[in-house]
């Protein structure tokens, strides 16, 4: 894979901020693949596995707003392109007693990718569980909000590796 380029391409050469002009790009299919975690004390998140919470069941209200929210994204962040998302999934997980993985995949036919799409999906539902009970649990934390993988484009194919990470912070 090539070196991305490190240019900065929301500013023009006299520091202005600008859409990056991507007309002159062809469309192609590309996909992207977020993930953030929800941490919380463990009867929480048995309430919320149990749909006992009283505001409803969490885990579809966060689900739709994720999806919401990625559609909206580029109401939310400055300088991002409005695609037309072909479909964008929300998954959850329990990797613990204390913990729900949230995982969205983005996909487009279009210019421009679908990042930022997908990144701002996982994050709108972990903000919604935290919404949803917060009155049950003032510690949650919402953690590792990242991209795993990406695909499509002229930058290629990313791919996270947790476990190199892991071994370096080690």
């Amino acid at each position: 894979m090539s070196e991305p380029d490190r240019r900065l391409t929301h500013f023009d050469d006299q520091g202005a901020s600008r859409m990056v002009d991507v007309g002159a790009k062809p469309a192609t299919d590309r996909m992207a693949r977020a993930s953030a975690m929800v941490r919380m004390q463990p009867a929480t998140l048995h309430r919320i596995r149990d749909r006992g919470v009283a505001k409803g069941d969490v885990l579809e209200v966060a689900r739709l707003a994720g999806i919401m929210a990625g559609k909206r994204t580029s109401d939310l962040i400055p300088l991002c392109h409005p695609i037309p998302l072909d479909s964008l999934a929300i998954d959850f997980q329990f990797p613990d007693s204390t913990s729900v993985r949230i995982e969205s995949i983005a996909r487009v036919t279009a210019r421009t990718g679908v990042e930022m799409e997908a990144l701002t999906a996982v994050t709108a539902a972990a903000l919604t569980i935290y919404d949803m009970c917060k009155s049950m649990d003032r510690e949650m934390t919402i953690e590792r909000v990242c991209l795993e993988e990406k695909c499509g484009g002229k930058s290629g194919h990313f791919h996270r590796d947790h476990a190199s990470q892991a071994s370096d912070r080690e």
